[in-house]
């Protein structure tokens, strides 16, 4: 499947857009508007940035909360460091252990949040900024003769972005 995706400044220009390719015989079940008074970018099925960082942190937490707790226990025992001179060694070490599955929750946040947030949303982060901007998107979806047809027709609206995206088959 392909999609097109077209990023209009105002409302009329969209509509405009809309109309012209339904007078061209693209299929309406195929043309999609999103942005105020149309479909929003979760109705749509946008990806959420902040859904795909918060899946990227969890994700990171299962490998680096335990790899951080053996790390920090292991250098509190070649390090013989008290961190509590109160309590036996065993204590210090599992509480050197706690500090570094701490790190590890940290670095997961960070590092996993981050790069979620960052790259694992692709285009859609660009794309949901202008609808919060009050831009519209038109989106085509289809063959590549549809795509094809369509970017001739959306041109004539000078559209500020023009991008097509292929979806990746599965094997």
């Amino acid at each position: 499947m392909n999609y097109l995706v077209a990023v209009l400044p105002n409302r009329i220009q969209a509509e405009a857009a809309y109309s012209a390719l339904e007078k061209e015989g693209l299929p309406n079940n195929q043309i999609d508007i999103l942005g105020s008074g149309y479909k929003s970018a979760d109705e749509y099925g946008l990806i959420d940035p902040n859904q795909q960082a918060r899946k990227g942190a969890k994700r990171l937490v299962y490998w680096l909360v335990p790899f951080g707790f053996v790390a920090g226990f292991a250098f509190n025992v070649l390090t013989d460091i008290e961190i509590f001179p109160a309590i036996a060694p065993i204590g210090n070490h599992i509480i050197g252990g706690l500090l570094g599955a701490a790190s590890g929750a940290l670095g997961a946040y960070l590092v996993g949040g981050g790069v979620g947030l960052t790259v694992g949303s692709g285009d859609a982060l660009l794309y949901r900024n202008r609808l919060n901007a009050g831009k519209y998107l038109i989106v085509v979806k289809g063959t590549e003769e549809i795509t094809r047809q369509a970017t001739r027709i959306l041109r004539r609206f000078e559209p500020e972005n023009l991008q097509g995206y292929t979806e990746p088959t599965s094997a």
